[in-house]
């Protein structure tokens, strides 16, 4: 089969791996990017579309008082023992120029926001200025292209529509019954995205992650015209005497041969749905069961297979394997149970998370990461790796809870279909969760003796700037706490899943495999949850994916051909 001709080939499409193609086309290379699905932008289009950079000009201007130093004593404190200084160092270095690069040399915008690192009380932590993220994107930019642009996660659009990632656009939702204001921004965003859905079918408006993928895929096949290639499943690596040449496989169902004298880039986003691989890498409690990930059910570990083939070998089991993530199980007719990240709920005022023992377990308004974390430790007695929210009428009616949406929406089907349960009692409640109920109403009443004058000595809910941020600032005192005290009462199980891998492939700086000895697997690269995570299973701050995966795959692409190794 005819395929173009390349000197570099990408597998994977997903920002990382688009970055990766968009430098080296920039630098003179001819470039083929080959994606097994049928969709471009792999886990970033349902992604938030985070970037952690710190140090960039936008980052500066939010916060005159950031420095290296303050990024360096926060990820050593983060990352304890498995600081590498080297990777840090590149990473201060090259992500903000990585920045710079793409809204330069592409139509790839950012925009500041205003979260906090995710520990930002912690020696030199940041309230402000290290994260970025994508800019709204129209997905008519894209033209012809515009139909294989892989859509967001259909459990956190509203009638499709997405919201913006500043907490700011979703606060006019949360308020849309007690504020004109709020009501009016709302009704102007249902009207634009009832005009889109008449005229195309679909949102033309997207945001987070799907604006990053958007952005990134017009950058490269639109721009540069660089193939991008769907449907284009690669089997194996071709070699020969000096080392990785090209790869085979199928494209769209008959057998394919690429060369690639400058090597092969793996972009392939992990191994989230790969049983053998999770299994061997995931805690006990998880490794038992089917994989359960926000990510798309294409991310089975292909680029870690394809390495491993060729004389790679995967970094020491990191202590956190991935990014865990609260996923509660949508039903969904037809086409099956669908995941919904809980991103938002726990930290709300009225809102708690019980173990099956009906107690609680750990801070709810910690990040999604943290409170997981808690969930693993909890089930190291073999126990289910689950956790309950539970909440009151009044918490249901202002903010919701997962995929029930806040009044004045109905909420009776979600308790038809299962997703949620409600008793006049905690005691009830409990029964219908298949918790302890006892527990769960001596949890609630504990919790209730403080939680009214907005404190919670347990476990300090709303003690942190991180805490508050995604809490609601109209409740005082303390934006993360109040009593549930107002029946019937309402819950829904919550199970650890992921939405990315940290653990990996080895490789050096310049993005290179390398093998069980240290020595370089020549011609073959990686970027991306392909390669092991440079935070080594740390989280400090969200988009510590994107932002670090971006920057490694922008180096790469800069350092190709210093390499000393092409086939040509």
């Amino acid at each position: 089969m005819d395929l173009p001709v390349a000197d570099l080939v990408v597998v994977g499409s997903g920002a990382a791996g688009l970055t990766a193609a968009i430098v080296a086309k920039r630098r003179g290379m001819r470039v083929v990017v080959l994606e097994k699905d049928a969709l471009v932008g792999g886990t970033t289009a349902v992604s938030g579309g985070v970037l952690w950079v710190p140090l960039t000009a936008r980052g500066r201007q939010q916060n005159p008082q950031d420095s290296p130093a303050a990024v360096r004593e926060y990820l050593r404190h983060e990352m304890a023992d498995r600081y590498a200084s080297d990777a840090v160092e590149l990473f201060l270095e090259k992500g903000p120029e990585m920045v710079d690069f793409l809204e330069r040399e592409t139509d790839v915008r950012f925009c500041s926001t205003l979260y906090p690192d995710y520990h930002p009380e912690a020696p030199g932590g940041s309230l402000l200025g290290r994260a970025l993220v994508a800019a709204p994107f129209d997905t008519r930019r894209l033209r012809h292209e515009r139909r294989r642009l892989r859509p967001p996660l259909k459990t956190i659009t509203f009638m499709g529509m997405m919201f913006n990632s500043s907490n700011a656009d979703l606060k006019h939702f949360f308020k849309a019954t007690r504020s004109l204001a709020s009501f009016l921004y709302v009704a102007r965003r249902l009207v634009s995205h009832g005009v889109d859905l008449l005229r195309y079918g679909s949102a033309v408006q997207v945001t987070g992650g799907n604006a990053l993928a958007g952005a990134l895929f017009k950058a490269a096949a639109i721009d540069l015209g660089i193939p991008v290639l769907t449907q284009a499943e690669v089997t194996d690596l071709v070699r020969d005497g000096h080392g990785i040449t090209g790869v085979s496989g199928t494209f769209r169902g008959k057998p394919f041969r690429l060369m690639a004298p400058r090597g092969v880039v793996l972009a392939c986003g992990g191994f989230s749905h790969d049983q053998a691989l999770t299994a061997s890498r995931f805690p006990k409690a998880l490794a038992a069961r089917k994989p359960l990930s926000a990510t798309p059910p294409s991310v089975t570990g292909d680029g870690i297979r394809l390495a491993l083939s060729a004389g790679g070998c995967l970094a020491a089991p990191l202590p956190q394997p991935a990014a865990w993530m609260p996923l509660s199980i949508v039903p969904w007719g037809r086409s099956g149970p669908a995941v919904f990240p809980h991103l938002l709920d726990r930290y709300k005022p009225g809102v708690i998370a019980v173990l099956r023992s009906g107690r609680r377990f750990t801070n709810e308004a910690n990040a999604y990461h943290d409170v997981c974390t808690a969930a693993l430790r909890e089930a190291s007695d073999g126990s289910e790796p689950a956790m309950w929210l539970i909440c009151d009428s009044r918490a249901l009616a202002r903010y919701g809870l997962g995929f029930v949406k806040p009044a004045p929406l109905p909420f009776r089907q979600h308790l038809r279909s299962g997703y949620l349960c409600m008793a006049n009692t905690l005691l009830e409640l409990g029964e219908r969760l298949g918790i302890d109920g006892g527990e769960l109403g001596k949890t609630v009443e504990h919790f209730n003796r403080e939680a009214a004058a907005g404190r919670d000595p347990q476990f300090g809910r709303g003690s942190t700037a991180f805490n508050r941020f995604l809490g609601d600032p109209d409740w005082k005192p303390n934006p993360c706490v109040a009593p549930l005290e107002r029946p019937p009462f309402f819950g829904l199980k919550v199970l650890v899943g992921d939405l990315s891998t940290f653990d990996g492939l080895r490789a050096d700086l310049k993005g290179r495999v390398l093998a069980r000895d240290g020595t370089a697997v020549n011609g073959l690269y990686v970027v991306g949850a392909d390669r092991v995570n440079m935070m080594g299973g740390a989280y400090p701050g969200p988009g510590i994916n994107h932002g670090p995966h971006m920057t490694m795959a922008y180096h790469l692409a800069s350092t190709i051909g210093q390499n000393g190794f092409s086939a040509s």
